[in-house]
């Protein structure tokens, strides 16, 4: 990827589905029903009538699963079982890592995701994400995609001009947001991953110099 020197533009990302293939959610929730012989769809259905009390920081991760596997009859199986099978369901996207380590480091990055405790304390451990300039937790902020405040929480944490940042998210929902928030919205899938980085270049290419 090329771009000039001293580029005046940014990224910013999502995180589940854009540096993980498939979404956290999917994965995790048909791994708990593989586990535990429990039909997806009842597995899914209470996960995400509850899930939202962790990505605004409510409820702590054990708290959830006290909740969670009263309401799935997993009453007695320990929280230990449920954080090891739940903080192994991330497969890497490798190739958007890759993209990660090769940006200029006159680029500002930052992550805005929709996260939950424990696991946002492990993404800060990754030493991959020490390339990231700013990581905005929706469980830390105590909002999420696609409130504005959100977005708002984004720039504060870039330092930069909000129309100077590309947002990479693979919900068009978010995608929107982010463009009404005065962001430019890319829309991603790791399929089309190629084609995401030329567009990434493109929007790098066409920033304006320092002389401008």
């Amino acid at each position: 990827m090329t771009q000039p020197e001293r580029s005046r533009r940014h990224v910013a990302f999502d995180w589940g589905g854009v540096f993980t293939v498939g979404t956290f959610d999917g994965r995790s929730t048909a791994r708990l029903a593989e586990r535990y012989g429990l039909p997806v769809e009842e597995v899914r259905r209470h996960y995400f009538d509850l899930v939202h009390h962790l990505e605004v920081g409510e409820w702590t991760l054990p708290a959830f699963w006290d909740e969670f596997s009263g309401r799935l009859g997993l009453v007695g199986v320990p929280y230990e079982d449920f954080e090891t099978l739940y903080l192994g369901s991330v497969t890497r996207n490798e190739p958007m890592y890759a993209l990660l380590s090769r940006l200029p480091l006159d680029v500002r990055v930052g992550l805005l995701s929709n996260n939950y405790p424990v696991v946002s304390d492990r993404l800060r451990q990754d030493a991959a994400f020490a390339r990231f300039d700013a990581l905005v937790f929706s469980n830390e902020i105590g909002h999420k995609k696609p409130l504005p405040q959100a977005f708002d929480a984004l720039a504060d944490a870039m330092k930069v001009p909000r129309e100077t940042v590309a947002f990479v998210d693979d919900v068009e929902e978010n995608i929107v947001a982010a463009r009404a928030a005065g962001f430019r919205g890319l829309l991603y899938h790791h399929e089309r991953h190629a084609e995401f980085e030329r567009e990434l270049a493109a929007w790098f290419a066409h920033a304006p110099t320092e002389s401008a």
